[in-house]
């Protein structure tokens, strides 16, 4: 544990930001997996939905610098291939 104040406070922003993005993450993940049950499903429709919920949700952790940005280009590229092949 840090003696320092301003390190005492930052180690606390840290526990915060870190289960902010955790949560994030795990949004992230949830919006992935609908599409991809869509898919399996093969429900066209719901898969769409499911899509642009995704493709929101991967920006956002671009945006929020959880993801790299080629990442989320692959992912959206995988995910709208799969989807469009239905």
């Amino acid at each position: 544990m840090p003696n320092i104040k301003s390190q005492k406070k930052r180690a606390i922003t840290n526990l915060k930001e870190n289960a902010a993005h955790k949560a994030q993450k795990s949004a992230l993940k949830t919006a992935i997996k609908k599409v991809r049950v869509a898919i399996d499903a093969a429900d066209k429709e719901a898969a769409n939905k499911a899509l642009v919920e995704a493709v929101s949700h991967i920006d956002k952790a671009v945006t929020n610098g959880i993801h790299h940005k080629n990442w989320a280009a692959r992912q959206k590229s995988h995910l709208t291939k799969a989807v469009n092949s239905l």
